[in-house]
């Protein structure tokens, strides 16, 4: 007889030492991909290069050198104030050590007055540890104090200790020198791209006038220098392809120490020139740190230059009958040069391409505004020629919106009643909000820009669709009404839909952000997914994400009241760490929990919800998974007869999720 107790195949067993604990630099080392760029090694001298800057942006160096070698090596020398060469109070091992061996070490996360880094891009602690866990070989030299003090490390490991001596006469008495040689198996390609660390070096040199910047090249015996007087407006200058319509409009905007909102010193320089032809220039930087993603202080820049362009138009009454100005409108010929300091910036990623901090939109849009509006009111004239580019690129927009609804036909159904539609016929930039329960619609009607977004409330729980047949769909009038106001009918994965009669490039979600919402959030998903595959693969649904708490956050010597919100438990308790950090405790904080959309007044949804710049708002995609996998999973999932495979799925995974009752 068969023993039945015979264990699985050998090498399947699962017990307590089949957890491994991932120790110093060995995280990186498994998954590159998590903290670094990995199709080239640019990011990992960048991290270097940017500890070197950071330095300059503090007020303490003012040469930076970079040095390609022969043997493929990369070195970074500043004349900063140089790497501490003691031992850490807590570690009880050489600073110079952890900052290239532990995660989490840095001398960037203690903000404020006093701090080593007021203003810095580092953030995580995890930079040049990278760095040195994707090297064969990091060697680090600080001179300080009089003294010099070198390590060497291979493949993220001391191999070298730390040594130290007196500096002699003649030699250099500050600042940090490190030399990398890249491991090639971590990267798609082992060559650094020459041209890319170029623009980033002028970059440097242009955001911190007064700064040298040096490039020397081993093999080609170049060596390229730059430092720049004028600063953002001498490169913009240099970089544009067409000819300003304006001369160009550049300035500078800090917050003082008495400053409401902002703590002293955060603010933007800028330098912006319109086009009427050629490829818009935009660069954008934090910190120093480039955001080729944009971000939040890019939507601050353009919040403020159109609120600027459209005061001027609506004062000198300008705009046409029956022209809609956007912000697009002026933004579409901008050319721009964007450099923000903000005291603790929250990115997207540890490569931090993309800002995500949501005050930056207004700190940034409070300094261009009024910058712009005096320069505009001040030079009438050359106002007049940006309003005429601006009105001329609404025109534009106007006329192919037009024409977009003319091929639509006369045979349009009835739009139903309950849905409160945008002005705008402009597709690509339209937006329909799925909304849970006529209170919450109420407000979104109230919040909404009128413009360009839509509200179609829905009433009680949508129908469960994934078994229902697509001829019996509309017998549901939620169904019948979502469909219409979409202007695409239902269809399956092989069909071939119509989608001329779309009428809004985002279909928007917007449930609770509790339990009842994220159920209402499933069974709209599952009609999507069943009944109108094409707008899911063609990108135009959406998950909107609202937030679950306020935090009202108390007065604090000259700085008023203010107000936060969580989307979670998580984010909720950053919040309260980053107010004890500023001197005001927990306790003192007020934390308000949203019982539903109905609870928020119309501006409380719009910043939180319905604003795109500062609004969390989730494309849906297929993922990781096929078309035919999800499906099996949403059989599963949503099935009348598939009690006994969701009974255990929730037994297998249960202890994996958090209920909120």
């Amino acid at each position: 007889m068969a023993d039945t107790n015979a264990s699985p195949a050998a090498g399947t067993a699962y017990a307590e030492g089949s957890i491994r604990v991932l120790k110093g630099l060995e995280p990186v080392k498994q998954r590159p991909g998590m903290y670094t760029r990995t199709d080239n090694p640019l990011h990992i001298v960048q991290e270097v290069l940017d500890n070197a800057a950071d330095e300059a942006l503090a007020g303490f160096g003012k040469k930076i050198k970079v040095t390609l070698h022969d043997d493929a090596s990369v070195s970074v020398e500043d004349d900063g104030r140089g790497i501490p060469h003691g031992l850490h109070p807590e570690e009880n091992a050489p600073v110079l050590e952890l900052v290239f061996t532990r995660l989490h070490a840095g001398g960037k996360f203690d903000k404020g007055k006093g701090g080593a880094y007021s203003f810095s891009g580092g953030l995580h602690g995890v930079g040049v540890s990278v760095t040195n866990a994707l090297a064969t070989r990091l060697e680090v030299s600080s001179h300080r104090d009089g003294h010099l003090a070198r390590l060497a490390f291979a493949a993220g490991d001391v191999v070298e200790p730390l040594s130290r001596r007196t500096l002699e006469a003649g030699e250099r008495k500050q600042g940090t020198s490190v030399r990398v040689w890249p491991d090639a198996k971590y990267f798609e390609s082992a060559a650094l791209p020459v041209n890319e660390l170029v623009h980033l070096l002028r970059s440097k040199a242009v955001l911190m006038p007064g700064v040298s910047v040096t490039l020397v090249n081993e093999k080609t015996k170049d060596t390229q220098t730059w430092q720049y007087k004028g600063g953002l407006r001498d490169y913009l200058q240099q970089t544009l392809a067409g000819e300003p319509v304006i001369p160009l409009f550049e300035g500078e905007g800090y917050a003082d120490a008495g400053h409401d909102s902002f703590a002293e010193g955060e603010g933007a320089a800028w330098a912006v020139a319109f086009t009427e032809d050629g490829a818009p220039v935009r660069e954008s930087y934090v910190n120093l740190i480039p955001t080729s993603a944009g971000g939040t202080h890019d939507s601050g820049l353009r919040d403020g230059l159109f609120q600027a362009v459209k005061s001027f138009i609506e004062l000198h009454a300008l705009l046409p009958k029956g022209v809609k100005l956007m912000p697009e409108d002026v933004f579409a010929r901008a050319s721009y040069v964007l450099s923000a300091k903000v005291l603790d910036p929250q990115f997207q990623g540890q490569i931090k391409e993309r800002l995500n901090s949501r005050d930056a939109v207004r700190l940034v849009s409070g300094f261009v505004r009024p910058a712009l509006e005096l320069w505009l009111n001040q030079h009438v004239e050359q106002g007049k020629k940006l309003a005429e580019l601006a009105i001329k690129a609404a025109q534009s927009r106007q006329r192919a919106g037009q024409k977009v609804e003319k091929r639509k036909g006369s045979g349009v159904a009835v739009l139903p009643g309950k849905l409160t539609d945008c002005e705008s016929r402009d597709i690509a930039h339209n937006e329909l909000f799925l909304v849970e329960g006529d209170s919450a619609g109420g407000s979104a009607k109230m919040g909404r820009d009128k413009e360009c977004q839509a509200i179609l409330p829905l009433r009680g729980k949508v129908l469960n669709t994934w078994e229902v047949e697509r001829d019996r769909l509309f017998a549901n009038t939620e169904i019948h009404d979502i469909s219409v106001a979409v202007g695409v009918d239902p269809h399956g994965p092989d069909d071939t839909p119509d989608l001329s009669g779309l009428r809004y490039g985002k279909v928007c979600i917007l449930s609770d952000a509790d339990v009842d919402g994220s159920h209402i959030q499933v069974l709209l998903l599952t009609l999507f997914f069943r009944h109108f595959p094409k707008l899911i693969e063609a990108g135009h649904v959406y998950v909107a994400r609202p937030p679950l708490f306020r935090v009202d956050v108390p007065a604090r010597g000259k700085k008023p009241a203010t107000k936060a919100y969580a989307l979670d438990e998580g984010e909720l308790t950053a919040i309260l760490d980053k107010c004890a950090k500023d001197g005001v405790p927990r306790e003192k904080c007020q934390i308000s929990r949203f019982k539903g959309l109905g609870e928020m007044n119309a501006e409380q949804l719009w910043d939180t919800t319905l604003n795109p710049d500062t609004r969390r708002l989730l494309p849906v995609q297929l993922g990781d998974l096929d078309f035919a996998a999800t499906e099996a999973r949403i059989t599963q999932l949503m099935g009348k007869g598939e009690a006994a495979a969701r009974r255990e799925l929730m037994e297998l995974h249960g202890d994996e999720v958090d209920i909120d009752v």
